[in-house]
């Protein structure tokens, strides 16, 4: 007979991401999960001591996912400057993470630890934009700002719900973008 196999950990997190994600932190239940992935109780407490810790590896992995492996993408895909701070914007705030970022922070309104936890990967996030648009620009208060810009708007897309007139969302992410990375001379690069 086969020894009964476990649900993964890593399984567990994704679930709670989910969970995190769709009814911040107190929708992070262990029995909902444990059904929702087909595992018991026991199963849960063979991978996280409790669900502080479990709230701990989730925010972990979220933390990883947002700022390490971004920058390793993004450095290993692109080379200029200009296009590292265009796709670390689409890779931290895309599809799959947006929602959970958006949870956390949230989540952090009340919660001092995660409130600390936000900060850090906010403060890593601004140093590698100003680490890039130092490459273009000269000017530190131009670099500050550029930093502050370009995280506020990838932050604030997801929460405005206001219209372009005759563009698209789209087309005004777009501009704002090329605004953004603009040369000090007045050239810019298509976006």
């Amino acid at each position: 007979m086969a020894a009964p196999t476990r649900t993964p950990p890593s399984r567990w997190i994704e679930e709670g991401l989910k969970a995190l994600a769709t009814g911040g932190p107190d929708a992070v239940r262990i029995e909902p999960l444990a059904k929702e992935l087909g595992a018991t109780r026991g199963s849960f407490y063979w991978h996280f001591k409790d669900r502080d810790a479990f709230l701990e590896a989730m925010l972990n992995t979220w933390e990883q996912r947002s700022i390490d492996e971004v920058i390793d993408q993004v450095e290993t895909e692109c080379g200029d400057a200009r296009d590292k701070v265009r796709r670390a914007g689409m890779l931290t705030f895309s599809d799959e993470l947006v929602p959970i970022d958006l949870a956390v922070r949230d989540w952090a309104r009340y919660d001092p630890a995660v409130a600390e936890r936000l900060r850090r990967v906010d403060n890593r996030r601004m140093d590698y934009a100003r680490e890039q648009f130092r490459k273009f620009c000269a000017d530190e208060d131009d670099v500050e700002a550029r930093s502050m810009i370009a995280f506020s708007l990838a932050i604030a897309k997801h929460l405005l719900a206001a219209d372009h007139g005759p563009r698209t969302r789209t087309e005004v992410l777009h501009l704002a973008s090329a605004r953004l990375l603009t040369m000090n001379d007045g050239t810019s690069r298509k976006s």
